[in-house]
């Protein structure tokens, strides 16, 4: 087992991150809530704040749910958001993708590496929450404006960015293989 990174931040979408209608919409990351704790089961995330749940919108119990099988839950890194804001500006700030799990590391990493397997490794008690279908999340035409500021960029502005946030650079998706808990200081390990 290799470690990839510490939990350093956890959250969840309460609403959809894009509004408007299509062309026109834009993306808009104030429904993302902060959580201590995230509850991940094959259903989606819910972020734990005490005795309240926070339901992501990709879970399949939210009332407005966007829930796609093999996409219940997501992570990406801060060497990724380094990336980004080398690419684009500062105003890219750690966690305004939405990912679920915001994993510290200083490497780049690309789907090919996690093909061992991942899991969340409990700082607290050394359980593992095992990954299946980790799979790269598609950069949307909405987050690649807000990228670069432009919300009326033009697709053949857009396309070297949806080229440059792809492959992993926006973050991964995933199905957690079993109900569990991932909190801060926890870790991302590779399996195998």
């Amino acid at each position: 087992m290799r470690e990839i990174g510490k939990v350093v931040r956890l959250q969840v979408q309460t609403g959809s991150l894009k509004l408007g209608e299509r062309p026109h919409r834009v993306y808009d990351p104030a429904p993302l809530a902060e959580a201590p704790r995230l509850r991940l089961s094959p259903r989606g995330a819910m972020g734990v704040r005490g005795a309240e749940l926070l339901l992501d919108v990709h879970h399949a119990e939210h009332p407005a749910t966007k829930r796609e099988p093999g996409r219940e839950a997501s992570f990406g890194f801060t060497s990724h958001y380094a990336r980004m804001r080398d690419e684009y500006g500062g105003h890219l700030s750690d966690g305004c993708a939405g990912e679920n799990v915001l994993v510290e590391t200083a490497t780049v990493w690309t789907l090919e590496q996690f093909s061992a397997g991942l899991a969340f490794r409990s700082a607290e008690t050394g359980a593992l929450l095992r990954l299946s279908c980790v799979t790269v999340a598609d950069p949307c035409v909405e987050f690649s404006r807000y990228s670069v500021r432009n919300p009326q960029a033009s697709p053949q502005e857009i396309k070297p960015v949806l080229q440059f946030l792809g492959e992993g650079t926006r973050g991964f998706v995933f199905t957690p293989d079993a109900e569990g808990e991932v909190a801060i200081e926890d870790r991302l390990v590779l399996l195998g």
